[in-house]
């Protein structure tokens, strides 16, 4: 029998059962008639031969019908059926049993290891964001130890961060390179929540924090892309239910990644059509500002400890005006852009080092000299993007001596805040490095100044600290020597 069974037959003992029966099935949508007391919307119904197939209750189109959308697959389910109410909503296992393995919506464990042991609290995953007298307005940097991220968009502690970008530029290796940053150097738990995602991905990840030692300070939990629509709408609530645990009863900081909230939007749009809304804009749901926000406003800073929380955002051809990518950009308080063109120029970390923003990039909470830093870079950077159209049509050759020093400097900066990642070491034979903020600003300012406006490109891509480029010149003239 599974956790989730074992729960309900727990619940069951302990009051007469509501029984009703199915009377239409469309797909996802199972209507239901019940005889005694209707269940209330978010409840748990529990139907079949084997009452294997799970569904929750969405709506109440009449005096005795409940119309629900199934979180599991609906086959051998037919008309007349049984269905059972289970008395409660969804509800998330919480507590230090949790640590270290890999849970899905229902929190049935997927890892192959033994069921949890001892008791378990179970928490309804439907719950309210912190009151806001309880929130934390004290600002404070996150320090991630990826470069270009540390200097031009610090990220927030308690805050939220957003990594847009199309499929295939580099999103969930940067996720999985900040997971492996944070456990290793912080006290803190991290949950990571795959909403929609190939199931590949989540075996790798497992894997690969496994191998890294560092599976003992995470939970992972998964609603995969083959899963009903309403499983993966579900499966972020309950995400946040086991963060908000660690954060209100342990007392501890959270990272919580998602990988990918667009894939709830979607999940939530299909949910809709199936429900039968008339769709808004492009398609998606009416609902779906509401439905973001009542996810989003629950990651806050409060007095007991913060859940900061890096999402994926899968913008739809590249489009950052589309619907989904437009809200979400309004819950964060950073955006990294990941572009397509640099991937294309092998610059890793992708991002758009110009479209990318964080609020907490401000003189009064960074500090004077990495706010004017930062500005300078940007600076740089944009009368580099400015003057390419001109090298592109006259060449390098035709510009000013001052701007062929911008020029310098830019692609220059440009190579510096590449970086190898732990989580890619297999693929490029490259060992990972984690820099730290005094370093990352000192080498940006170092190569403002000039002092490396005599060496080689290619000795500043692909390093950590400034001074690895001494070292690969040295590497590099040594060949050429021979």
């Amino acid at each position: 029998m599974s956790v989730q069974a074992q729960r309900d037959a727990s619940t069951e003992e302990s009051k007469e059962v509501n029984i009703g029966e199915v009377v239409s099935i469309r797909g996802s949508v199972i209507d239901a008639r019940f005889s005694q007391s209707l269940p209330p919307i978010y409840s748990i119904l529990r139907m079949g031969l084997d009452k294997k197939i799970i569904a929750e209750v969405l709506a109440q189109p009449g005096k005795n019908q409940v119309r629900c959308i199934a979180l599991t697959p609906t086959q051998g389910l037919a008309r007349g059926m049984p269905v059972e109410d289970t008395g409660g909503p969804l509800r998330a296992p919480v507590g230090k049993q949790i640590l270290s393995r890999m849970f899905d919506v229902f929190g049935n464990v997927i890892d192959r290891q033994p069921p949890l042991a001892g008791e378990i609290e179970w928490r309804s995953v439907h719950r309210t964001p912190p009151a806001l007298d309880r929130r934390s307005t004290k600002s404070e940097v996150f320090e991630t130890g990826i470069k270009a991220i540390d200097v031009l968009m610090p990220l927030e502690r308690g805050g939220k961060a957003g990594l847009f970008g199309g499929a295939g530029v580099g999103k969930t290796v940067l996720l999985t390179e900040l997971i492996h940053n944070m456990i290793g150097h912080q006290d803190g738990v991290s949950i990571f929540c795959g909403v929609g995602e190939r199931c590949r991905e989540g075996e790798e990840l497992y894997r690969s924090m496994k191998e890294a030692g560092v599976l003992e300070k995470m939970v992972m939990i998964f609603g995969q892309m083959n899963e009903p629509p309403g499983s993966r709408f579900r499966v972020a609530h309950a995400a946040l239910t086991m963060c908000e645990y660690f954060r209100d009863d342990e007392h501890r900081d959270v990272l919580l990644l998602v990988d990918n909230i667009f894939r709830f939007i979607q999940a939530g749009m299909e949910v809709s059509g199936l429900m039968g809304q008339m769709p808004s804009r492009l398609g998606y749901q009416p609902t779906m500002s509401t439905e973001l926000s009542q996810l989003e406003e629950r990651i806050a800073n409060t007095d007991t400890g913060a859940i900061t929380s890096i999402q994926a955002v899968y913008v739809p051809a590249d489009d950052l005006t589309d619907p989904a990518a437009v809200h979400t950009f309004s819950h964060l308080s950073a955006s990294i852009v990941l572009s397509r063109k640099r991937a294309s120029e092998g610059l890793f970390p992708a991002i758009d080092l110009l479209q990318s923003s964080s609020k907490m990039a401000t003189a009064g909470i960074v500090g004077q000299s990495h706010y004017d830093l930062a500005q300078e870079i940007r600076k740089t950077l944009a009368q580099y993007s400015e003057l390419k159209d001109v090298i592109a049509m006259l060449g390098l050759e035709q510009l000013s001596a001052g701007d062929r020093m911008v020029v310098n400097r830019a692609r220059l900066l440009e190579r510096f805040l590449t970086q190898p990642f732990y989580s890619t070491e297999q693929f490029t034979g490259i060992k990972g490095s984690l820099v730290s903020l005094k370093d990352s600003l000192d080498g940006c300012e170092r190569i403002l100044n000039d002092e490396f406006k005599d060496y080689p490109e290619n000795c500043l891509y692909m390093i950590g600290s400034i001074n690895e480029a001494n070292e690969k010149r040295k590497n590099t003239e040594g060949v050429k020597d021979d």
